[in-house]
């Protein structure tokens, strides 16, 4: 049973969440994709991540990465090679696509192809004009003691 949300209510109460209810619409379009090759995302540290994508049977040339406002798109596509007389295939080597909305100011640290594990680094930097920072308070200089101010009214004649 497929669940559809309507989030038209929340956009007319909102101010600057737009980027934010289209990525609800686009996470719950892409569940239905086919989740192949299997993948994991770990957070490693309080700014850094690493996704862990298996790609057996798939080499380094096989594989693209590329990140591009927000979105990390990995696909995968073996090049053809000749038929080896299998008696059985198991190790799929169709092609693929993963996609990643990353959040603002995520970058892509690194990546690495190990025992049929493609690794990406993700690191999260924060520029400085955009951390909390704290605000001094200062106090008012105290109130003289000089007589306050008059206004004065034109005198009725």
């Amino acid at each position: 049973m497929a669940t559809s949300y309507d989030y038209a209510p929340l956009y007319r109460s909102s101010v600057g969440f737009d980027r934010i209810f289209n990525l609800l619409e686009n996470a719950q379009r892409a569940r239905s994709s086919n989740d192949w090759p299997p993948y994991d995302i770990v957070k490693t540290d309080d700014d850094t991540y690493r996704i862990s994508i298996a790609v057996a049977g798939f080499a380094q040339d096989d594989l693209d990465i590329t990140f591009q406002s927000n979105l990390l798109t990995v696909t995968g596509k073996k090049q053809d090679s000749p038929s080896e007389g299998y008696l059985h295939r198991g190790i799929a080597g169709r092609p693929f696509e993963h996609r990643f909305e990353l959040a603002d100011h995520v970058r892509v640290n690194g990546a690495g192809l190990n025992n049929g594990l493609l690794t990406i680094e993700l690191v999260r930097e924060i520029p400085e004009a955009l951390k909390p920072r704290k605000i001094s308070i200062e106090s008012t200089p105290a109130l003289t003691s000089a007589a306050p101010a008059r206004i004065e009214a034109q005198k009725a004649a």
